[in-house]
């Protein structure tokens, strides 16, 4: 199940032309899809261009009521290879997902897609995932699209823009045979806003007439001598003809372009940002009206020449607002204002951090330090110096920079997360063997690295866990292992990975997590699955896939919060004698989507009167040494410490919060690791029966009659 459904949002996917649409930016470009006559949808999820997948999967109907074909795609290339239905056929196709390591995946199959050319419009929507709340290694797809030549759409984060860059952006592709990379930042995937919706329109062209009358153009093929003169038809045919289309269209917009002789130029995801900045210097107000001249670039690659010179023309200098290294659009700008023999000045890199996302903060001091240094504001004021007297009142020291009084606070394992007793008992096997060198994979399981668990050496991307220990396959006293999930696994492990140790007759250990879901996108499901997807077919073994190619020791664990048996199973593996790749599958379905499949059912049976228990751990105060082993071996955030209820010792105890699931790992890695007896089981009984009232009365009266005892025993020796 996917974290969240779009069930009720999908309806206002059916509205007419006139009609206005309001919802978010994900919403709005499923939309979009639908009102241009597209044929075909496909994709991988992936932060932030999950949602999408998402709404797509929960707008099925719509889609089949339309003629359209869509996929889950294995992978980001499984999902970029299926563009090729647009390269002989008059067929429009989309697909998404994150970038830039789902366009680093995707990489050979749009490069070939590029090379040959498309005759059907071909979209490819990324979500741009970099900045501040970025997940991955800082890069852009600007250079990616730069490097096959694929148009890059980049428009501003607002509903009717984003909309029209969808339309735009099948339409430039056909005008000039050449795919069309369209980004989306998060903040253009999660904005809300309102636009006038289209008439939702089937394909001229379907899939059924494409399979009846196959065509084939051997010039299309990525094959010499073809792929010797698709280069030269990118930059004689394709390129003028994409330049022609972005001007006649009027892609790139102009604001306030006459206003002054100084101007900046944006690229059209951060344009919202640069307003908020321009609004606090007075340079702008709410509504978008500006005072400096604004050239923004819906469209960041190809740059338009002609438009750059018109913009310059006159101006003494302008400022250019490009996120990222290496700074493409400010070189670009930079060789068309020399070529032209262009006095105007050029700044951007000088002004402007150097790399990292471009906040409102930081455009706030480049446009302030640009407005100043061409006199367009007045330069701050330098504080005259203060005479040391006695306040009359205390003075508030100012305010620390965020990051000195703020702690930092690294991801981590979600409460009851199946995979912390993993690499708990990963540590209790370190304690016995040492340390060993651990490959890690990307998904929860890369929380790992940060305290409490310190595990993990390396990550080189989806699926490649195994892989990544690949070289470690020699002799020695110790074995590699690898760690990666079941959607990692099924994306490209079990070929790059498992395959590949097969084949190269690896003596290493790979542990794949099998939590039933690719939990680290939003919880969508996979081949593994055990949910019954009425559209997907689910319920295919990971130890069946294993041993398919060829792995002869593999183990499966049904239950990974069984501590002592996931030790004892990797102890096993890191030691016995037998020759060949080690997999251990640990299975335990992923705690958050069990939550949110059992909480709701719960809350209605409780509101219904209906008797439901709930268990939850906790730590006899009395019991617990104050060692905090526990804490340190499970980093679960329901556990906690608390004061000493002793007088007589100072440690505090370790404490259980009511955010506990009751998953038992706590109590198991006390167990395993021959910690304490502190933990205990409670039952919490919501809507009790009569038998559980006169049960727990009984309890009281026993517990308070042999409470009484003891207090009356304590007092004897009381003075």
């Amino acid at each position: 199940m996917a974290e969240r459904s779009f069930v009720e949002e999908v309806k206002k996917l059916r509205l007419s032309g006139g009609e206005v649409f309001r919802g978010e930016g994900i919403l709005a470009v499923t939309k979009a899809l639908l009102e241009s006559g597209v044929s075909y949808v496909a994709g991988y999820q992936g932060a932030p261009i999950s949602h999408l997948m998402d709404v797509l999967a929960d707008a099925q109907d719509i889609l089949t009521e339309h003629g359209i074909r869509f996929e889950n795609s294995a992978s980001e290339a499984t999902a970029a290879a299926t563009l090729a239905a647009s390269v002989n056929y008059p067929l429009r196709g989309a697909v998404t997902f994150k970038a830039t390591v789902g366009t680093n995946v995707a990489s050979d199959a749009l490069a070939n897609l590029a090379s040959g050319g498309v005759t059907g419009g071909a979209l490819v929507i990324v979500g741009e995932d970099y900045g501040e709340g970025s997940s991955i290694m800082q890069e852009r797809s600007h250079a990616f699209a730069m490097k096959s030549q694929i148009w890059l759409l980049d428009p501003r984060p607002n509903l009717p823009s984003i909309v029209d860059a969808v339309k735009q952006g099948f339409d430039l592709s056909e005008a000039s045979h050449t795919p069309v990379m369209l980004q989306l930042r998060i903040r253009a995937c999660h904005v809300h806003g309102q636009f006038v919706a289209g008439d939702n329109r089937r394909a001229k062209f379907t899939l059924k007439e494409a399979l009846e009358n196959p065509q084939r153009d051997v010039s299309r093929i990525v094959l010499p001598p073809a792929s010797f003169l698709h280069e030269q038809e990118k930059v004689k045919d394709r390129w003028p003809a994409a330049v022609k289309f972005i001007e006649e269209r009027q892609l790139n917009e102009f604001f306030s372009e006459d206003a002054d002789d100084i101007g900046i130029i944006v690229q059209g995801g951060s344009y919202n940002t640069l307003m908020r900045a321009l609004e606090r210097l007075d340079l702008a107000d709410v509504y978008g009206n500006t005072k400096v001249p604004l050239y923004v670039m819906n469209v960041a690659y190809p740059v338009i020449e002609s438009e750059v010179l018109r913009f310059c023309e006159g101006k003494r200098a302008v400022l250019v607002v490009e996120e990222g290294q290496p700074n493409f659009i400010e070189q670009n700008l930079a060789t068309i204002l020399r070529q032209a023999g262009s006095g105007t000045a050029l700044h951007g890199k000088d002004m402007l951090p150097v790399a990292g996302e471009y906040t409102a903060a930081e455009l706030l001091k480049g446009a302030r330090s640009f407005g100043e240094r061409y006199g367009r504001l007045q330069a701050l004021p330098v504080p005259a110096p203060v005479r040391k007297v006695i306040p009359l009142k205390a003075v508030a020291e100012p305010a620390k920079p965020l990051a000195e009084s703020v702690h930092a606070r690294p991801p981590g394992f979600c409460t009851g997360c199946p995979e912390r007793p993993i690499f708990s008992a990963m540590k209790l096997v370190e304690r016995e063997l040492g340390a060993h060198h651990v490959s890690a994979d990307i998904g929860c399981h890369l929380f790992s690295i940060l305290p409490p668990f310190n595990i993990g050496n390396t990550t080189m991307g989806y699926g490649l866990g195994a892989a990544g220990a690949a070289a470690l396959n020699t002799q020695a006293g110790k074995r590699a292992i690898s760690v990666m999930g079941d959607g990692g696994f099924w994306h490209n492990g079990l070929t790059s990975g498992i395959a590949n140790a097969v084949f190269n007759e690896s003596d290493n250990l790979t542990i794949v997590v099998d939590n039933n879901y690719t939990s680290a996108t939003g919880g969508q499901d996979i081949l593994s699955s055990k949910a019954v997807n009425a559209t997907r077919s689910t319920g295919h073994e990971i130890e069946r896939a294993v041993r398919g190619v060829g792995v002869k020791w593999v183990r499966t664990l049904r239950r990974t919060y069984d501590v002592a048996g996931m030790r004892d199973a990797l102890k096993d593996a890191l030691t016995t004698r037998q020759k060949g790749p080690k997999v251990l599958v640990a299975q335990s379905e992923c705690m958050l989507n069990r939550q949110r499949r059992e909480k709701p059912l719960v809350r209605k049976a409780i509101a219904e009167g209906k008797r439901q228990v709930r268990e939850k751990f906790g730590v006899d105060s009395d019991t617990c040494t104050g060692d905090h082993s526990c804490i340190r071996l499970s980093g679960c955030p329901s556990l906690s410490i608390k004061p000493n209820p002793d007088p007589l010792r100072t440690d505090p105890v370790a404490h259980v919060l009511d955010s506990c699931v009751g998953c038992g790992v706590c109590g198991e890695v006390s167990h395993a690791a021959v910690l304490c007896p502190s933990f205990y089981k409670a039952q919490i009984v919501s809507n009790p029966s009569r038998w559980d009232r006169l049960r727990d009365a009984l309890r009281q009266r026993v517990i308070g009659w042999l409470q009484k005892g003891d207090a009356k025993r304590r007092a004897e020796y009381a003075f």
